[in-house]
C-alpha cells in the first residue's frame, strides 16, 4: 500500500471539472491528487511550494559549505580586495 502524504485528496477527475473549488477547500493544506486511486502528484498551495524550494536551497548550501570547510583559506587584508 502507498502511502498518501495529504489529508484530503481528489481525483484526476474531479480535478479537471472543479481546480479552484479543489484548492479553496483544501484550505492551504496539499492535496493527493488520484488516478485509480493511487497518488500520481501532490497539489500544493504557491506559497508551500516556494517554503519547499527555499528549504532545498539553504540544504543544499549547507552541504556546500561542509565540503568546503576542510578546503584550505587564503588571508587577505582588506586593503587588498
Amino acid at each position: 500500500m502507498q502511502r498518501i502524504y495529504a489529508s484530503s485528496s481528489a481525483s484526476i477527475s474531479d480535478l479537471k471539472k472543479n481546480p479552484s473549488g479543489i484548492i479553496s477547500q483544501a484550505h492551504g493544506e496539499p492535496v493527493a491528487i488520484l488516478n485509480h486511486n493511487r497518488p500520481t502528484a501532490y497539489l500544493l498551495p504557491a506559497e508551500t511550494f516556494e517554503l519547499i524550494m527555499e528549504q532545498l536551497d539553504d540544504l543544499e548550501l549547507m552541504r556546500l559549505v561542509r565540503d568546503r570547510q576542510s578546503e584550505a583559506t587564503v588571508k587577505v587584508k582588506l586593503d587588498e580586495l
